[in-house]
């Protein structure tokens, strides 16, 4: 059994097979690498504030960005969001979030229909009743006349009602072999199946159709998606939704999409967290670089690996080293990517003592070792495995600041010779 374990955990499933989606520009599925994306909070009618949050976020690595389109007003603000931030260099795809009226908006604002890379609309509030497939079938139809792909997106908080009674029912007379639960899950699963084939039916291909569907428990979004990878191949987008504040939010929803993940399934993810009062947007876009960064999927930034801290650790120098390092590299990364091509594989170890200190920082590119209580009061740094200096007295900190940009430079900078080039 350890053989077998130890197997799991270094062979992650293979990728679950999917269509392959261009968003923009931007493929989703198929063989390409799980995309990040994530979602503006502004007003989209403020056409300053929208492109500075897309900015933002594209900056921090999200590679699609989705922004509400829920009434004139913003519909007619896209297409100049769009201008606006190409002209700023950045042809991030935007993707159209639309509720209850986005055949009417899509329909009024042809030049917002063409700017978007994407439309994302809901089965359970594109309409109602007898309107609710002839609203349906408008979006789908704009899709195809302006070549646009199409996130189907169910979301338990506004699941169609209809069909959940339905299946209520028939699980009802059938004497209730499923939980109600089971048949809210299925309902979900349903709403996202039967919306992607009536679309298809009316003419939009596979590879213009992502699925979603969110939920805000953690084991209700292991199982829906674990069933809908089964039943199809359609690109899919995964999100825990609701997932809350701060450490609540990033841990249900590692959870969830960490084991969906290692399964592989989930083609493009988003970490829907509830941001704080003022607080940065980017966060979500950070998190969910992370997750896929620590579990082996991509890489995105450097790594900077710094111990926990104990007794043997009183001084708060390797901790406020650590975090100037890591502060700077995220700054940097949005320049670094043009300047240091492939800069996002560097490891940094700023480590607080004597006892993994030193083998810490050989496994990394560049480390350092600093005192702990009662040691020596000197740091040796290694890089590329060998010890290559020991830093002493007050500016340890800056030093070895000073030299992760030298290696950085010297390592990735333009006519610097690569690993691979090594002798």
């Amino acid at each position: 059994m350890a053989s077998d374990n130890l197997h799991y955990y270094a062979h992650p499933f293979a990728r679950r097979t999917s269509v392959g989606v261009n968003v923009g520009g931007v493929i989703v599925g198929g063989d390409a690498p799980v995309v990040v994306q994530s979602m503006t909070n502004t007003d989209t009618a403020d056409i300053d504030g929208t492109v500075a949050q897309v900015a933002a976020l594209h900056h921090a690595g999200s590679e699609l960005v989705r922004i509400t389109v829920d009434r004139d007003e913003s519909a007619a603000a896209v297409p100049k969001i769009r201008e606006r931030l190409e002209r700023l260099g950045l042809n991030v795809p935007l993707i159209g979030d639309f509720h209850y009226i986005g055949h009417k908006l899509l329909s009024d604002h042809p030049a917002c229909a063409e700017a978007l890379a994407k439309y994302r609309i809901n089965p359970g509030n594109v309409g109602f009743k007898d309107k609710k497939d002839k609203q349906f079938a408008e979006i789908i139809e704009m899709a195809i006349r302006y070549d646009k792909p199409v996130r189907i997106g169910v979301n338990w908080g506004s699941l169609d009602q209809e069909l959940l009674t339905t299946l209520m029912d028939r699980n009802q007379a059938a004497g209730a072999p499923l939980t109600a639960q089971e048949v809210m899950r299925e309902a979900i699963i349903q709403s996202a199946l039967i919306s992607a084939d009536l679309a298809e039916e009316i003419g939009l291909p596979r590879d213009k159709i992502i699925l979603s569907a969110k939920v805000s428990q953690v084991q209700d979004l292991i199982a829906v998606y674990a069933e809908l990878a089964k039943r199809c191949d359609h690109a899919l987008h995964l999100g825990l939704t609701e997932a809350g504040m701060g450490t609540k939010g990033i841990v249900a929803s590692s959870a969830a999409m960490g084991i969906l993940l290692q399964q592989g399934i989930g083609d493009t993810i988003r970490i829907s967290l509830t941001p704080e009062p003022n607080g940065d947007r980017t966060r979500e876009v950070q998190v969910s670089q992370e997750l896929l960064q620590v579990m082996g999927f991509r890489q995105f930034i450097p790594i900077v690996a710094a111990c926990p801290g104990c007794g043997r650790t009183t001084s708060t120098v390797f901790q406020e080293l650590a975090q100037t390092i890591q502060n700077d590299i995220r700054t940097n990364m949005p320049i670094w990517r043009e300047k240091y091509p492939g800069v996002e594989g560097l490891s940094v170890a700023v480590m607080g003592c004597i006892v993994n200190g030193p083998g810490e920082s050989k496994h990394a590119d560049i480390g350092i070792s600093l005192p702990g209580t009662g040691e020596t009061p000197s740091a040796p740094v290694f890089v590329d495995g060998k010890k290559v200096a020991t830093l002493r007295g007050p500016a340890i900190a800056e030093d070895f600041q000073k030299m992760v940009a030298e290696y950085i430079e010297n390592r990735y900078g333009l006519g610097a010779k690569k690993p691979e080039a090594a002798e």
